[in-house]
Formats: structure tokens, C-alpha cells, sequence
């Protein structure tokens, strides 16, 4: 009787003592010790491994599959060679393994430079190299934060790629069935996807048109728009925040009549970050009618009645009438109406005041937080850079104790508002009064690499740091940033903090050798950028 392939893995599980193994008449068994057949395990290996070849041998071929299109061509540069290289080792490191605990060693995150390789190649518009377009891929599927630069490097040909592997199906999103989106000027095949494409495609496609033609975008909006459903309605309409100008008024202002309320809402949002508009005009005659000069004292204050009731026409301007819980609706009410209200508004109302005089004002019973925070939000949405200087205060003043905001997030929103080298200033003036302890926000905001004063201020305060003794690991964040957006030139003037300082008394134990470390891969990873830098500019 033939063996089976059942019967070995039968007797594997039992034991070949308890279940031996009939000897295959294909095998040849072999004199003297050691033989299959004198050793059963052996014999068991041996029959395995010849049923294990017929299985193979006796396979029958499948029938062809059909050969996908070729690749599309890439008519980018192809990278410089040292380039190539470093994108190769950057992606090969993204692998390895955290290193556990605060201590992060003196080797350079490469992982953290990837985001900035990639930005720096779209700039020089290089086409990706094909062998690594599946390690691209792959990295940018386990961090979404790189995928709109991946996509934009690996290309044509990245999305070809993408088509033949489920694992990258994220790339396809927002594209025409895997491909690119047509031509923005080629108006049939723009209107043939806005009218036969999938949710994911028009949503693609109507952002692309937006921001090469905000117009040709509110054109094709209005198509259908009644038919879309709720959700979908949603996601268009917010394409409009590309290029938002008064030209889309008019049908934001039919938006506000919406049947669904999260539409209506965005649409209010929209309208309010245009001041001259009758939306605008409406918002400020509420707003401004709860909000005067004090006139029992010395009038030089501010007194608010906020509204007693949120009528239909409020409603119907995106005022939401319940408020959340823990919220009276009073204070709820006010502040929608004060932040969707023009900021222009205000001068006139208190008496010709600037916006510095107007936040400086002490606001009677309590209302001065709400008031303040619904003109941050104002200033924001409206982009309004003297308002924003109003409410940030003076950077060297305490934020408790400054006359606008506290909230560092909404400081960060602020600082938004101001031109590059004026944010820069801020900061460094706000790291040098205050330290670093709540610098993390507003440092994002700034643009990288970071201007000489504010790098400057920032390597000082975490000198300042190092020498009272703490343990590096409490300013990681600040460190991280630093190793991102300092300029890479800084990286020899930063040398002489590499040393080991002796241990001054109190000091945490081992706290300078852990500053040593981490300022030896602050100034490695500088000069690792410069490097990078230099190939990507075909000088490596």
C-alpha cells in the first residue's frame, strides 16, 4: 500500500515509535546504522521529501495572466547618484527599532528626515527611482503624515504601482481609477469625472479645479448640488476654503438655508471669514448690540448684555441654539455672534479705538474671557494680523497676565496670522523671556529653517536648561523641532555643546553626559541636512 502524505504527518505527530513509517520501495534503504532503515526518523524525513518533489513535479503550469500596461513615463530628472543613495538608507532605516525609554542615543533620526528629503526633492522636481518606489510606498502607508509627498515624488509611476498592490490602495484616493486627474483646463473630461466619478474622484477633482480657477470650481459646484447628498455637500462645500474670495457669497448665502444643519454651519463659518458681506452686515448688528462702553463708571470700560433669545434669523445665520454641555446659552449665543461678526465693526462701536486700545479695555462682570476668545476666533478666521497683535499682547509679558489671550493653542493660531518674520520675532521674544516650557506650540507655527534669532534664542534657552541641571528628555519636543528646523549651517557653532560639562551640585545624576548626548545628534543631524541639501542639489 502507498504511503500518503496524511499517514507521514500522522505519524510526525505520534512519534515513529509509536506509528512507524512504511518504508517507500522508491527509496533505497541502505546498509549499516544510520540507514532509513535503521533509523525511523530518517526514513519518515526521506519519504517526506520524495513525496514533497512529486508534489512539485507533478504541478501543472496555470494559465497566463494578462500582462498589466507598461509603466507610464517619468520625464523628471532622475536623482544624482549620492541622492539615491541617501534615499535608499533612509528608507531602510524607518524599520529599525525605537530605542526604549527617554534616551535616545547621539545617532541621528533618520526617520524624521525623510519628510524633509522628500519635500526638498519635489522641489527640485526629481523623478523617484523605480527600485525603491515599493519601500516608498510602503513607508507611506504606515504614516499617512508622508503620503502627499510620497505621491507627489513617486508620480505616474507610483500610481501604476499602486494599482497592482491592495496594501497601497491609499494612493488611489482622490485619483481617477488609479491614474491622475485630468488636465484642469480640459473642460469635457472635467465635467465627464464630476458627472460619472466616484465620491472619492469628484471630491479630488474639485479641490485641483478650485485651485487652479476658484470660479470654474463654484461653476461646477453649483451643478446638481441639490441632488448631492448631505454628507457629500459637506466635503464640497469645503473646498471652498481654497481661494475663498466674494465671488463666493451668493451661494454661501444660499448654503445657509441648507436642509442639513453641519452644511449650514460650514457655510456660516465660510461667510464670516468675508467681512463685506451682508452676512457680515448681519452678524456685526447683533454683536455689536450686546457690546458697549460702560457708561455707569468712567466709560472706559466695555459692558455686555449678551442675547436673551436665539431667534429663526440667528439660526439661520449658523447660530447654533443649543449649547454644549456644562455651557449657559447666554455666553454660548454671545460668542458665535461676536466671532462670526467683522472685526471692523468694532472701532466705531467703542469709540474709534484701535484694536491694541480696544483689547486693553477691562470688561465688566466677568465677560472679558468669552469676549477676548470669540475675537481670537474672529481674527483667525478672518486673518486679520492688528487683531492678531492685539490679542498675542507683548511677548515678554506673562500670557495670565497679558491684556489678550492665555490659551498658547490660540496664541499659536494667532501667530498664523503674521508675516514669517514677524512670527520668528515673537517667538524668540516670547523663548527668551519665558523658556521653553510652553514654547512647543508656537514653534510650530514658524516657518523652517527657523530665522537666526529665533534658532538662537531657542539653543540658548535649552543651554539655559542643561546648565540648571534637568534631565534633557524634558524638552524632547523642543529638541526634535530643533533637530528639524534649525538651520543646518548652526551645526559648527553648536559643537562646543557637545562636551560634558562637569556636574554642578543638585544636578540630576548623569544629566550632563545625557545633554551631551543629545546635543551631539542635534549637531549630527544638522549636518546630516546639509549633506542630504548638498546631494539633492547635485554637489555630493
Amino acid at each position: 500500500m502507498t504511503t500518503t502524505w496524511e499517514d507521514l504527518v500522522t505519524s510526525a505527530l505520534l512519534g515513529t515509535d509509536r506509528r512507524p513509517t512504511p518504508p517507500d520501495p522508491h527509496l533505497d534503504p541502505g546498509p549499516g546504522p544510520g540507514s532509513p532503515a535503521q533509523d525511523p526518523p530518517a526514513a519518515l524525513l526521506d519519504t517526506a521529501a520524495l513525496h514533497t518533489l512529486r508534489r512539485r513535479a507533478g504541478l501543472t503550469p496555470a494559465a497566463a495572466g494578462e500582462l498589466p500596461p507598461p509603466a507610464p513615463e517619468d520625464s523628471r530628472p532622475p536623482l544624482p547618484a549620492p541622492a539615491r543613495h541617501r534615499l535608499a538608507l533612509l528608507l531602510a532605516d524607518r524599520a529599525a527599532p525605537a530605542q526604549s525609554g527617554g534616551r535616545r542615543g547621539s545617532a541621528p533620526d533618520l526617520t524624521e528626515l525623510l519628510p524633509q528629503w522628500l519635500a526638498t526633492a519635489n522641489r527640485h522636481r526629481f523623478q523617484a527611482p523605480a527600485a525603491l518606489l515599493p519601500a516608498l510606498l510602503d513607508a507611506a502607508r504606515a504614516r499617512t503624515d508622508l503620503r502627499p509627498q510620497t505621491l507627489e515624488f513617486a508620480g505616474s509611476r507610483g500610481l501604476w504601482l499602486a494599482r497592482l498592490n491592495p496594501e497601497w490602495k491609499y494612493a488611489l484616493r482622490g485619483t481617477a481609477g488609479g491614474a491622475a486627474l485630468p488636465d484642469v483646463q480640459d473642460a469635457e473630461a472635467v465635467r465627464t469625472l464630476w458627472e460619472e466619478g466616484l465620491f472619492a474622484e469628484r471630491v479630488g477633482l474639485l479641490g485641483a479645479v478650485r485651485a487652479a480657477d476658484p470660479a470654474a470650481a463654484l461653476a461646477l459646484l453649483t451643478t446638481g448640488w441639490a441632488t448631492e447628498r448631505a454628507e457629500d455637500r459637506l466635503m464640497f462645500l469645503d473646498s471652498l476654503r481654497i481661494g475663498l474670495s466674494g465671488k463666493d457669497e451668493e451661494f454661501l448665502e444660499q448654503a445657509l438655508s441648507d436642509r442639513s444643519r453641519n452644511v449650514r454651519a460650514v457655510a456660516a463659518e465660510l461667510l464670516s471669514a468675508l467681512p463685506a458681506t451682508a452676512f457680515g452686515a448681519r452678524m456685526a448688528g447683533r454683536a455689536t448690540s450686546c457690546v458697549g462702553l460702560d457708561r455707569t463708571g468712567d466709560g472706559g470700560g466695555i459692558a455686555v448684555e449678551a442675547p436673551h433669545e436665539c431667534d429663526a434669523a440667528m439660526q439661520r445665520d449658523g447660530v447654533v441654539a443649543k449649547p454644549p454641555a456644562g455651557r449657559g446659552e447666554r455666553s454660548w449665543w454671545f460668542g458665535q455672534l461676536v466671532e462670526s461678526a467683522p472685526l471692523g465693526a468694532w472701532s466705531a462701536r467703542l469709540g474709534g479705538r484701535t484694536a491694541r486700545e480696544i483689547v486693553r479695555l477691562p470688561v465688566a462682570d466677568g465677560w472679558g474671557e468669552e469676549l477676548h476668545a470669540a475675537w481670537c476666533r474672529a481674527a483667525i478666521r478672518q486673518g486679520d494680523s492688528d487683531w492678531a497683535r492685539a490679542l498675542l499682547g507683548a511677548p515678554s509679558v506673562p500670557p495670565e497676565a497679558g491684556t489678550g489671550t492665555a490659551s498658547l493653542a490660540e496664541r499659536a493660531k494667532l501667530l498664523a496670522t503674521l508675516p514669517d518674520g514677524e512670527r520668528a520675532d515673537w517667538v524668540a521674544e516670547f523663548i527668551s523671556a519665558h523658556g521653553l516650557s510652553e514654547a512647543f506650540q508656537v514653534l510650530g507655527v514658524c516657518v523652517v529653517p527657523w530665522s537666526g534669532p529665533l534658532g538662537r534664542a531657542v539653543v540658548d534657552a535649552l543651554d539655559i536648561a542643561r546648565d540648571a541641571g534637568s534631565y534633557p528628555w524634558s524638552f524632547s519636543g523642543v529638541m526634535g523641532l530643533a533637530e528639524r528646523c534649525l538651520d543646518p549651517g548652526e551645526a559648527d557653532r553648536l559643537e562646543i555643546l557637545t562636551t560634558t560639562p562637569d556636574e554642578a551640585e543638585g544636578a540630576s545624576p548623569g544629566a550632563g553626559g545625557y545633554w551631551s548626548e543629545a546635543f551631539q545628534r542635534l549637531v549630527g543631524t544638522l549636518r546630516l541636512r546639509a549633506a542630504m541639501a548638498r546631494e539633492l542639489n547635485g554637489e555630493g
